[in-house]
């Protein structure tokens, strides 16, 4: 077996700092991989062992390293909407249609709201799709009460009978 890569002093100053500003646990536990190795010269289970993951998932991290640099370490997150039917400004646009109507007070049928949604998709979705985006525009739903809560009923019928 060849003996691991050895990990310059620059390469371990660099990642000491890389170490002290790094926001996010997933970057921050990859950049630990080479750190342990380089600093404390631990072995790829060792690390493995400290940091709570699988050695080959070690080895896959150092190999990357190694081919990339630290741009492998650290990178953007894994949030993002992959599987969007329409972007946030064309789902505005979609909902301008219906603005109006909503401001005047006018009831917003969802079913409609849902076709128009199917007919710029192509394709049909479900009804939480449509209450999702309603919600991610900060649409809400307001219904009207049935009754004032400060109603009483027996002095509406005493005023009813007065003259």
């Amino acid at each position: 077996m060849r003996p691991p890569r050895a990990i310059g002093k620059e390469q371990t100053e660099a990642l000491d700092e890389l170490l002290r500003r790094t926001p996010r646990k997933s970057d921050y536990q990859r950049v630990q991989c080479l750190w342990l190795r380089a600093s404390l010269g631990l072995s790829s289970p060792e690390v493995a062992r400290a940091i709570g993951w699988s050695t080959s998932r070690v080895k896959q991290v150092q190999s990357r390293y190694f081919r990339e640099g630290t741009s492998s370490l650290v990178g953007p997150g894994r949030g993002g909407r992959r599987r969007e039917n329409l972007s946030v400004e064309e789902e505005r646009q979609l909902l301008e249609r219906f603005l109006a109507r909503a401001t005047a007070g006018r009831v917003l049928v969802v079913s409609e709201i849902q076709a128009a949604y199917e007919e710029a998709v192509g394709h049909r979705v479900p009804k939480s799709t449509v209450y999702r985006m309603l919600a991610r525009h900060g649409w809400r739903k307001i219904a009207p009460r049935p009754r004032h809560p400060k109603s009483n009923p027996e002095k509406q019928a005493a005023f009813k009978k007065t003259p």
